[in-house]
């Protein structure tokens, strides 16, 4: 296809999915019309702009071929006349189930914990389960262990089977490899060594993922030394943004996930000049569901980060929960206690679960909402937090599993007119 030929497709594209998601015209009763209407209004961010539909259409995207239909131009199961991006595979509208997975993690010091027959079973699972998105880390000292010397194999593995079974990732960009920090948890000496990184993974995942998280936890002392009120966090994030659409104008950058005194963070990042340098804000805001009044203290979090996102012109901006969990072991105890004291059992874990995905799934601006995490770990923390997983280290599934399965399906039943399935 010749340049003009190109530039006009482009042009249509751009204009028609826009027209089309504009124009969604229910089928039959006044029911359907309404719940069109809130697909719509829940997705209207999702559509791209010009500049986002050039580079999504200029992406290799031929793995969807056989998911594809005549009403379903990038076989993501939503009809075009519903998708915000009907051209993007990576992209098919609200789905806010998700799951934190440490689905990179096969070194001795987590117990081996994913080979590939653990990833084969861990993503079945997260299928039947109804999870759409899974984030985990793309970590750099997996990828660059030596200046310039790329070991991709693991992350095309866990990436190609991810995209077979439809679900998407959020991909974490970090921590510090020996050779580029002081440690792992140190920012880089030379911010240009993590920004190559960069450009490298979002280059060579481009085609399959469109969210990348910027490091984790950064206002915390365990994952970002020292502690400066995020000025080096955000001089690092500037540049990684910047580098990051550069590779791929239609990505989608999510702010490193905080902890739950993320309100204060944001705010300095705020500060620090970081406005227009994220699209998506990620905070983690643990409660103890043991106690009385545990969801509240997770909507005070959320309604802080709010109010200061709408302070600083952000109101257009979601906020997704990219972690929130507690744990669930069979027998209390204090060898499995965590954080914040006794464990609940996995009964009350459950129960936890249902009362998440209740309350905050039907918050008009929280997009995502991950649990973590999907498995049980073997000893690695020591303490509660190792339980925290819907299935456990055996791959058996808890209460736990179950009632994130309900709600799941529940709440997407809702929108199946509009998204139907792959």
């Amino acid at each position: 296809m010749d340049t003009s030929a190109r530039n006009r497709s482009i042009c249509l594209w751009g204009i028609l999915s826009v027209f089309l998601f504009s124009c969604v015209q229910p089928a039959c009763a006044t029911a359907t019309h309404t719940k069109a209407s809130e697909w719509k209004r829940r997705n209207a961010h999702l559509v791209p702009d010009e500049k986002e539909n050039k580079a999504i259409l200029a992406l290799d995207q031929d793995y969807s071929v056989p998911w594809r239909t005549a009403t379903d131009s990038d076989g993501d199961g939503v009809d075009d006349v519903y998708d915000p991006s009907p051209m993007d595979w990576r992209e098919n509208g609200y789905d806010p189930f998700a799951v934190l997975a440490f689905l990179s993690w096969y070194h001795d010091w987590n117990a081996y914990k994913y080979d590939c027959d653990a990833l084969k079973k861990v993503v079945d699972l997260m299928k039947d389960a109804g999870v759409g998105m899974v984030r985990f880390d793309f970590l750099w000292q997996d990828i660059e262990p030596r200046p310039g010397e790329l070991h991709f194999e693991k992350y095309d593995y866990i990436v190609d089977l991810l995209t077979e079974r439809q679900v998407r990732v959020l991909g974490i960009l970090g921590y510090s490899v020996s050779w580029a920090g002081k440690a792992w948890n140190y920012p880089p000496y030379d911010d240009e060594t993590f920004v190559r990184y960069v450009r490298q993974v979002i280059s060579r995942y481009k085609n399959k993922i469109k969210y990348w998280e910027i490091w984790n936890e950064p206002d915390s002392r365990t994952y970002w030394v020292p502690q400066d009120d995020m000025k080096r966090y955000t001089e690092l994030l500037k540049k990684v943004y910047e580098a990051a659409k550069a590779v791929d104008p239609s990505c989608k950058i999510v702010l490193g996930g905080m902890t739950n005194s993320g309100y204060y963070a944001i705010k300095n990042v705020y500060r620090n000049g970081g406005k227009d340098y994220f699209d998506v804000v990620n905070i983690h805001p643990f409660a103890n569901p043991l106690r009385a009044k545990a969801m509240m203290d997770v909507l005070a979090i959320y309604r802080n980060v709010r109010r200061e996102m709408d302070k600083n012109g952000d109101q257009d901006k979601k906020i997704w929960f990219t972690e929130i969990g507690a744990p669930g072991v069979e027998r209390p105890n204090k060898e499995n206690a965590w954080w914040e004291g006794i464990s609940p059992t996995e009964k009350q874990q459950a129960a936890w679960v249902t009362d998440v995905y209740g309350r905050l799934t039907g918050l008009d601006d929280v997009e995502k909402v991950f649990w973590a995490f999907f498995r049980d770990n073997l000893g690695h923390f020591k303490s509660g937090v190792d339980f925290f997983g819907l299935v456990r280290w055996d791959f058996t599934p808890k209460p736990s599993f179950f009632a994130y399965k309900k709600r799941a399906h529940a709440v997407m039943d809702e929108w199946r007119p509009f998204r139907g399935e792959p």
